[in-house]
C-alpha cells in the first residue's frame, strides 16, 4: 500500500491513472476514492478536483448502467477529505460522513427510482426463494423492506464506506509524510458535547418516525462508532496491551449488540468527561 501511495503522489498523471483504473470496477472504487482524498489532503482541493473529475467518469458510466454506489462513494469521500483539510477536525469530519449518508439517501429518493426498484426486485426474489426452500410445514415470514428502509440502509453504507476511505487516505498521508501521525491523531479522536447532543437528538427524532427510519437513525450513530473505535485503540495503546485484544474487541462488537450499545454509552460519557485524559492522570 505504501508503494501505491508513493506512486500516486509522484504527479497528477499518476494519481489520475490509479483513481480512474480503480474506479472502473465496483470492487476497487474505494481505492480510487482514497486516492482522490489523499490528493486533497496533501495538495488541496484544487488539485484534488482535477483528479476527482477524471475519477468520476467511470462512476458516471456505472450510474448509467444502474449502480450509483461508486459515484456516491467518490463524492462523499472527497467531501470528507475537504472538511478534514479545512478544519483539521475529525469530529466535524464524522458529522460530514453522517451528512454524506443522509444526502445519499435523499439523492436516491429523488433520482434513483430505477436503482431502488431493481434492489427491491432482487430482495423480493431472494425472499421468495427462501420461502420456496423452506421445509414442508415450516412457516417462513419475512417482510420485504420498504423503499424508506432501503434508502436508509444505502445511506448508512455510504457513511461507513466514505469514512473508511478517508481513514485509508489519512493513513497513507501519515505513512509518507508524518510517520506515526495518524496513530496519534486517531487515538485522540473525541466527539465534543455539542456534536454529541446534535447526533443524539437527530437519531432519536428519526427513530420516533417509526421502524422504517431505523437505518436513517443509525446514520447518526456512525460518528459514535468510529469515535468508539478510536477510544478503544487509544486505551489499548496506553495500557500497552497485545494487539490480539483489538481483534477480540472487533469480533465481539460485530456479533454482540450489547457491546455496540455499551460502546455508544462510553463514547457519550467520554465526550463530556474525557475518559482518556483521566486515564493519563491516573
Amino acid at each position: 500500500m505504501r508503494a501505491l501511495a508513493e506512486f500516486v503522489m509522484k504527479g497528477r498523471a499518476q494519481a489520475i491513472l490509479v483513481a480512474v483504473l480503480a474506479s472502473t470496477t465496483v470492487l476497487f472504487t474505494w481505492v480510487g476514492a482514497a486516492v482522490v482524498a489523499l490528493v486533497i489532503l496533501r495538495q488541496g482541493f484544487k488539485e484534488g478536483f482535477n483528479v476527482l473529475l477524471w475519477a468520476l467518469l467511470p462512476s458516471i458510466v456505472m450510474v448509467v448502467l444502474g449502480d450509483t454506489g461508486p459515484l456516491a462513494t467518490m463524492l462523499g469521500t472527497a467531501l470528507l477529505a475537504s472538511v478534514l483539510r479545512v478544519t483539521a477536525s475529525w469530529p466535524l469530519t464524522l458529522i460530514a460522513a453522517a451528512a454524506s449518508g443522509v444526502l445519499t439517501g435523499l439523492a436516491l429518493l429523488a433520482f434513483g427510482q430505477a436503482y431502488i426498484e431493481e434492489i427491491l426486485r432482487f430482495v423480493g426474489e431472494f425472499i421468495t426463494q427462501l420461502q420456496n426452500q423452506a421445509t414442508q410445514g415450516q412457516q417462513v415470514n419475512i417482510s420485504a423492506p420498504t423503499v424508506v428502509q432501503i434508502l436508509g440502509l444505502l445511506g448508512l453504507g455510504n457513511a461507513i464506506t466514505v469514512t473508511l476511505c478517508l481513514i485509508l487516505a489519512r493513513w497513507w498521508q501519515a505513512l509518507l509524510y508524518n510517520p506515526g501521525g495518524f496513530r496519534q491523531e486517531f487515538h485522540s479522536l473525541r466527539l465534543t458535547p455539542p456534536l454529541t447532543v446534535l447526533l443524539l437528538v437527530a437519531g432519536i427524532a428519526l427513530s420516533s418516525l417509526g421502524a422504517d427510519y431505523r437505518f436513517w437513525a443509525l446514520i447518526c450513530v456512525v460518528p459514535f462508532m468510529f469515535a468508539g473505535f478510536a477510544l478503544v485503540h487509544g486505551w489499548v495503546a496506553k495500557k500497552q496491551m497485545n494487539g490480539h485484544w483489538l481483534g477480540l474487541f472487533y469480533i465481539g462488537w460485530f456479533i454482540l449488540d450489547p457491546i455496540k450499545l455499551l460502546l455508544l454509552l462510553v463514547v457519550v460519557v467520554d465526550s463530556w468527561f474525557d475518559l482518556r485524559g483521566r486515564l493519563d492522570k491516573a
